[in-house]
């Protein structure tokens, strides 16, 4: 049989509420142009994140409320703690509130000017993280990376050529860690192969740079890997996952992803000198060691759905859910990032609206076209949230004009996806009517989220 179900049943339903074209351009002017600043209640698909947005199932709901809220000791720590131990094999762990917290405490101890973070590409709170610290974010996504519209199995892989030359200019005492995001969410939701993580191990090992994974969506890769990469068909999904984290150093983790939960996350590792420094900061900014800025509750539940999102039938249905709609629009000429990525798809807004310059951030355009027409909030992953500008203010273009379009897991249906298909189709039959988009009011730092713009004249 050719259709892949949804391996879950339907429990409990929250309302979608509908609303009408004229009544979402008002919303979108008076949130000037800007996704984020639109209330949750006048969307009617919510793709601008799959992050914390997930549905949780009846075992992590059961979880929570067996969870000890215990300040010190906490009952449910310990089994969020040899859960993460079990599945990565990393002895040394430290929950956060979520994944930006990690960062945030592991680069301001490893950071600071002069030092560099190496990446097949850092994403934006990653990058940010570094950049406050004084540092500097490097991405080398390989070649494939750079190019939407050419299919290629590992997409997200970091260039090792580049790797070893940048680790030459830059000096090895200047590089504090090197970091592969799995899957590559900046660069189109791309897997890592599990032969680019042995190799850029290796690079890193022999120059002494630890190698850490943001393992946001460690389990998508880890399917990735089982369908595409040769030796690891026949492979259990939980032995390529323990397999991945053995070339690591430690790794940070938003488990707003691929845990299912709705809050949370941790870093993990080897080293007792840093999990110390990183400890002392937590008990700072966080909280104590055993709860981490995290109810018990939710460390149970990010136990159990760390469990659970290794389950084979659940993965070929994610995985297959973004392919249908990947294969949906490109039958369709519509360009987008092939192949489908493991949680979102990409549409490469820099040929969508060709007539678009990047000055004017056509990523945005279509963003507010898309929830103008269906209601669809999707988020722009390009010169808006990437582009910096150089000593006469000239905006710099992040290297790709990308709109993602983020699936929350278990959320929505087939019905669902097969309208945002024909949302996306029809806002390109239309696509020479939308205008570019100027910035009135930004922020120094992470500006997407809450710049304001407003239409060219």
């Amino acid at each position: 049989m050719q259709t892949i179900i949804e391996p879950f049943r339907i429990k409990s339903v929250e309302p979608i509420y509908f609303n009408t074209r004229e009544e979402r351009i008002t919303i979108l002017e008076k949130a000037f142009y800007n996704p984020f600043l639109v209330h949750a209640n006048a969307v009617l698909i919510d793709l601008l994140t799959d992050s914390g947005t997930s549905a949780m199932s009846s075992h992590q709901w059961a979880g929570i409320m067996q969870g000890d809220e215990s300040y010190a000791g906490s009952t449910s720590y310990f089994r969020f703690e040899e859960t993460i131990q079990r599945i990565t094999g990393l002895p040394l762990v430290i929950p956060t509130h979520q994944g930006r917290a990690a960062e945030k405490i592991l680069f301001s101890i490893l950071g600071g000017k002069g030092k560099y973070f190496l990446s097949n590409t850092l994403f934006d709170t990653t990058r940010a993280n570094i950049e406050y610290s004084g540092a500097e974010g490097v991405d080398l996504v390989c070649e494939e990376g750079k190019h939407p519209s050419i299919p290629a199995p590992f997409k997200g892989n970091m260039d090792t050529g580049a790797l070893k030359k940048c680790i030459a200019e830059k000096g090895a005492a200047n590089i504090p860690l090197c970091i592969i995001t799995v899957t590559n969410n900046s660069g189109g939701g791309q897997p890592v192969s599990m032969q680019n993580i042995r190799e850029v191990k290796a690079i890193c090992e022999a120059n002494n740079i630890p190698m850490f994974i943001d393992a946001c969506r460690f389990a998508e890769n880890a399917y990735f890997i089982k369908l595409r990469e040769e030796g690891y068909r026949h492979t259990a999904i939980p032995d390529i996952v323990k397999e991945l984290f053995s070339y690591a150093d430690g790794c940070t983790m938003s488990a707003k992803k691929d845990a299912f939960a709705n809050i949370g996350g941790f870093l993990a590792m080897h080293d007792e000198k840093l999990a110390q420094l990183c400890r002392n900061m937590l008990i700072m900014t966080e909280g104590f060691p055993t709860y981490g800025g995290l109810a018990g509750r939710d460390l149970e539940a990010i136990a159990i759905g760390l469990t659970e999102v290794m389950d084979e039938h659940y993965l070929q249905y994610r995985i297959r859910s973004i392919e249908y709609l990947t294969n949906h629009l490109i039958a369709a000429g519509v360009p987008v990032m092939q192949p489908a990525g493991g949680h979102a798809i990409y549409l490469d807004a820099k040929e969508f609206l060709s007539h678009v310059p990047v000055e004017q951030y056509p990523g945005q355009a279509l963003v507010g076209a898309l929830y103008i027409h269906g209601g669809i909030r999707g988020v722009e992953i390009g010169s808006l949230m990437f582009g910096k500008y150089d000593a006469d203010q000239k905006l710099i273009p992040a290297p790709l004009e990308l709109v993602r379009l983020a699936i929350p897991r278990r959320v929505y249906t087939q019905s669902h996806i097969d309208y945002v298909a024909e949302v996306i189709i029809e806002v390109y039959h239309q696509r020479d009517a939308i205008k570019g988009l100027t910035i009135i009011e930004e922020a120094p730092m992470l500006r997407h989220f809450t710049a304001k713009l407003k239409p060219v004249d």
